[in-house]
């Protein structure tokens, strides 16, 4: 049941990895996009602005036009500051995300790693206590067989206990037995 859980977490494990890495490949994906789209348009707005400027003012007189250009040079200057501020802060942004990134994907491999080793160690320990168990048991039942045998012979025997002796029913025309003739069998039941 250990190993049914242990299992089922790996998955789950694997699972939410494999999720946490497709949501990080997009989200680098938007943001490289999103940087990409905003220095484009940083580059295309103050020539569209000057380019429409210059359009519309040239139909005034040189006087007008002048005084206009030198009014509109100031708010498009501070325009184009703006926006190349918020391009360094986009960039800046950009940066620690991709920071965040390359720190979050280590500590991906590290749980990898880790839930690796502990799966591995896991089966390991099981392969070395199911190993031990089974020579521990086939000594046992080693053990008991011989202890079988014997128990068998008993019962076959015609054996009884007597005030807390043996006592058994011999036959006395069977042929000794022993190094001095001693044992004689048992009759069977």
């Amino acid at each position: 049941m250990h190993q049914d859980e242990l299992t089922a977490l790996i998955s789950r494990t694997a699972a939410l990895m494999e999720q946490f890495e497709r949501r990080c490949i997009e989200i680098d994906e938007r943001q490289q996009a999103l940087s990409h789209d905003l220095q484009k348009l940083a580059q295309q707005v103050p020539a569209a602005i000057r380019q429409s400027a210059d359009s519309s003012l040239q139909m005034l007189p040189r006087e007008l036009l002048g005084k206009v250009q030198d009014g509109l040079e100031q708010p498009v200057a501070a325009y184009e500051q703006r926006l190349r501020e918020a391009g360094v802060l986009l960039s800046e942004g950009s940066q620690t995300l991709t920071t965040q990134l390359q720190r979050m994907q280590r500590l991906h491999r590290h749980m990898v790693w880790k839930t690796t080793g502990v799966a591995l160690a896991s089966l390991l320990l099981v392969i070395v206590g199911g190993t031990w168990l089974s020579m521990h048991y086939y000594r046992v039942i080693g053990e008991h067989q011989v202890a079988a045998g014997l128990l068998k012979a008993y019962n076959a025997a015609d054996v009884v206990v007597c005030e807390g002796r043996l006592c058994a029913n011999v036959d006395r025309k069977g042929s000794p037995r022993g190094d001095k003739g001693q044992y004689l069998p048992v009759r069977t039941r």
